[in-house]
């Protein structure tokens, strides 16, 4: 399978439906990789990030269902199945996995780059939040399965990397294997170009997140009622928008999804990026340091990580109102060093993960070969 004297590398990711930070690193994945297959149990062309389209992406079966490239949530029932029917025939084959991508059959060396151990086994209250009443039962139904299944997709894989110290520490405690930390990049180009979103002035607070549950976005909108010199803008979609823009202020702007030239304006007018997220590593403030930009946002998970309190942005107790606003407070007293942010983000350069991404494909091959 090798050419050129290099082994032959696969890429597999759950699903390619949305825009998050998973679907970040598979585009980091393909450049660190150019012309590797991409295999994924979906794919939606307009839900997820244009660039996807420019990738060779392979599908499992039950991407004809079109009902459900839409709502991948419906097919959880499905996903176990879907996940193993991927034969995936590479000397290395990297999973991008949060619960469904490690689970594929390889022939070579499989690495998995873990995003979190699945949240609808092991933090089901959080994850049940997003789901219809009448999953629930059925998610109930499938949990001794799905983790019988959970544990020997994990016990097939090689080598495990993790995004951050948090989901190291879960894979540790849930599948007692020793992970390497290797955070994502920031993805987005700061030199590239930018368009001005129309009705907006700059000194806004910027909230990059999908509409779901787990991410708490209302806390963060009812937490303006009692910040009166603020603005807010959120980016991003979900099934909570309509409910989100109903409980909104005038001073509260949805944008819904936006290309990257937009976004690239919005943070660099943003006055900081706020997050009451339970997030697996959190690279909105990453990108925000980038721009020389802090953050406030929930001291929990990956946050724990990307932010160095009063350095680079300041944490929020819990994923409420008033610990939020408080947390906005304190950020806009504080004085920040956008040289001191900007090197912080540039711990995360893309040069770096691909880099020791290749490194790390280069060891699993040798591996194989004693």
């Amino acid at each position: 399978m090798e050419s050129d004297g290099h082994p032959s590398v696969a890429i597999v990711h759950d699903y390619l439906t949305q825009r998050g930070g998973a679907e970040r690193v598979v585009l980091a994945l393909a450049a660190a990789f150019p012309d590797v297959p991409v295999h994924t149990t979906f794919y939606d062309a307009l839900g997820t990030f244009p660039d996807v389209a420019s990738l060779d992406v392979r599908t499992s079966t039950i991407n004809r269902v079109r009902g459900l490239r839409r709502h991948h949530r419906l097919a959880l029932p499905l996903l176990a199945s879907a996940a193993s029917s991927l034969h995936v025939d590479a000397d290395v084959v990297i999973c991008s996995s949060s619960g469904w991508a490690h689970g594929a059959q390889v022939t070579g060396r499989k690495v998995v780059y873990c995003h979190t151990p699945a949240r609808w086994l092991y933090q089901p209250d959080r994850y049940l939040e997003g789901l219809p009443f009448v999953a629930r039962p059925v998610l109930g139904l499938l949990s001794r399965h799905l983790r019988s299944w959970d544990a020997r997709a994990a016990a097939s894989a090689h080598r495990y990397l993790a995004n951050s110290s948090a989901v190291r520490d879960r894979i540790r405690h849930l599948y007692g294997i020793d992970a390497e930390v290797v955070p994502p990049p920031v993805a987005i180009d700061i030199d590239g170009p930018e368009q001005p979103v129309e009705g907006i002035e700059p000194g806004f607070l910027l909230a990059v997140t999908r509409l779901l549950a787990y991410k708490h976005v209302g806390a963060i909108v009812d937490a303006m009622s009692t910040l009166p010199g603020e603005r807010l803008v959120v980016v991003g979609t979900g099934p909570l928008a309509s409910r989100l823009r109903a409980q909104a202020g005038s001073r509260v702007r949805f944008l819904g999804q936006v290309g990257d030239t937009a976004l690239r304006w919005l943070y660099r007018s943003c006055a900081a990026v706020v997050s009451a997220s339970f997030e697996d590593f959190g690279l909105t403030p990453i990108e925000a340091a980038a721009y020389g930009k802090p953050a406030a946002v929930l001291r929990w998970g990956g946050f724990l990580d990307s932010v160095v309190e009063e350095v680079t942005g300041v944490f929020a107790a819990r994923p409420d109102p008033p610990a939020m606003a408080d947390a906005v407070r304190r950020l806009r007293r504080h004085e920040w060093d956008e040289g001191v942010l900007r090197a912080h983000a540039a711990r995360y350069a893309p040069a770096l993960f691909t880099a020791r991404m290749r490194a790390v494909v280069d060891e699993e091959h040798a591996a194989s070969t004693r």
